[in-house]
């Protein structure tokens, strides 16, 4: 079983990479694009945007402050190539990060057979894979925005969202729970089908962008 979740893991890192690659190439092809919506007076920026990427990348936006960020076509050309770069570096480490959570899943399944001495284990697993999810996620949320709007309907792009918003939630509840444990042993079946469905989650979100 371990062989097959190692197996299927190489494979959609390897597909992951190549797509970015592709996806990178494409880049240097859009100063034409951007420079024909601007004799046509068409918006440089999405109509819809995150907050957080409204905040920095808006038309009045905190990154409009810093020279070599107003908002131009050559910019704009400047910004996907950043965004691309970001995002290509949340799915290699998202892809790590869900590494870490299935040795994280082995090492807690032991610990609640009563092998105690892995619980520093369990702890510095519970570290880096804090700072790898919330590096992730930062990587996409602070990312600048894409050219156009997303498309009606449903797509893998808003499934992959939609499902970030659940493991988003499970991660949190997570912690906090494995903090109220200390006080409150009882809380653990709650810690562990937290930490399941933010593991389930999680690789769908990785899953379904690919497939």
């Amino acid at each position: 079983m371990k062989k097959v979740i190692l197996l299927l893991l190489t494979l959609l890192f390897s597909s992951n990479i190549l797509y970015a690659q592709k996806d990178t190439l494409s880049v240097s092809g859009l100063l034409d694009e951007l420079l024909l919506l601007e004799e046509q007076d068409a918006e440089l920026l999405p109509g819809r945007m995150i907050p957080t990427q409204a905040v920095l990348w808006g038309k009045k936006g905190l990154m409009r402050n810093f020279g070599g960020f107003e908002l131009t076509p050559e910019n704009r050309e400047k910004e996907l190539k950043i965004r691309r770069t970001m995002l290509t570096a949340h799915q290699v480490i998202g892809f790590a990060t869900l590494g870490g959570m299935i040795a994280q899943g082995v090492v807690g399944s032991k610990l609640y057979d009563g092998d105690y001495k892995l619980i520093k284990t369990h702890q510095n697993l519970a570290t880096g894979l804090n700072i790898g999810y919330f590096t992730t996620a930062g990587l996409s949320l602070f990312a600048p925005p894409k050219l156009i709007d997303e498309r009606q309907g449903i797509s893998t792009i808003k499934i992959h969202k939609a499902l970030a918003v659940v493991h988003l939630s499970g991660m949190i509840a997570t912690n906090i729970l494995a903090q109220s444990i200390r006080e409150n042993p009882d809380l653990r079946p709650w810690h562990r089908a937290a930490a399941f469905t933010t593991f389930g989650a999680y690789a769908a979100s990785m899953i379904v962008i690919k497939f």
